[in-house]
């Protein structure tokens, strides 16, 4: 992984490609995917190879995500940063809803630590914003809870550029997650907004589900074959090139596909390569 680092909150350094947790539960982020040894075995190969960066969710499982970092990985090495999220209630795999209120917030925060069993979680994102409940106090909870030495940093997930706006007023914000990839560019004001404020953007879904190729294929296959690289290694290097805040983490069940997606972080675009793979969309 050849590009520089990337420091969540200014102070937390990550290399810019991550590994996601959702593809280790199961189909609505609900259950365990395969077997629990090889997920685990997952997780250990990410860090061996470097990856410093793990997202994961209270939700993803639910609980199950968490408890398969921590059973893989704690005592956790010095430098890995473990992202969670909180403020979704999964009640089965088809069905979920928002809680943002305080109390809520915060027992799910209390969970998430157990858990990971950690003392202190780096980067606690907001799910999603609650409608039902004003910001300023689903923010205000988890400040509280940096105050308290429970959280590091504070991200939101699936904002828009006004709400960050908005957020900032009322918090420190270090990350976002949103949709952004080689086909979907909605969130490019969003981007703009993080580059401002050294915002560390995540993009989920940074592979479309393997299918960021349906529009496009000859662009990124051309660029592709020039690097002898893979479709998805040429979107993911894409995202690298296209901001210095983007930090994808595409999840996986194969050790051999996380090589495959960190071998991306080589690949280096020509400017007419990335211009060729920028106007598709």
């Amino acid at each position: 992984m050849s590009f520089e680092m990337f420091f969540i909150g200014r102070d937390l350094p990550v290399h810019r490609i991550g590994l996601g947790t959702g593809q280790l539960v199961g189909k609505g982020y609900w259950g365990l995917r395969g077997d629990r040894a090889d997920a685990v075995k997952l997780l250990r190969h990410a860090v061996m190879r470097g990856v410093d960066l793990i997202d994961t969710a209270g939700d993803y499982g639910p609980d199950l995500a968490e408890e398969l970092v921590a059973e893989a990985l704690h005592p956790y090495p010095m430098g890995l940063v473990v992202a969670t999220k909180g403020g979704i209630v999964r009640t089965s795999a088809t069905e979920w809803h928002l809680d943002g209120r305080p109390e809520s917030l915060k027992e799910m925060c209390e969970a998430s630590l157990r858990r990971l069993k950690l003392d202190t979680i780096d980067l606690y994102q907001l799910h999603r914003i609650d409608p039902q409940v004003p910001l300023a106090e689903q923010l205000g909870a988890l400040t509280e809870l940096q105050r308290e030495g429970k959280i590091r940093h504070i991200g939101l997930d699936s904002v828009s550029a006004e709400q960050l706006r908005a957020a900032v007023e009322l918090a420190e914000i270090a990350s976002v997650q949103n949709r952004f990839h080689l086909l979907d560019r909605e969130a490019v004001p969003l981007l703009e907004l993080c580059e401002e404020r050294h915002v560390a953007f995540l993009p989920w879904g940074p592979l479309n589900d393997g299918a960021l190729t349906a529009s496009g294929r000859q662009a990124v296959d051309g660029v592709a074959e020039a690097h002898g690289a893979t479709p998805a290694q040429v979107a993911l290097a894409w995202l690298l090139h296209r901001s210095r805040v983007l930090l994808p983490a595409p999840g996986t069940t194969s050790p051999a596909h996380l090589d495959e997606n960190l071998a991306a972080g080589d690949l280096e675009l020509s400017p007419e390569e990335f211009s060729s793979l920028d106007e598709i969309a």
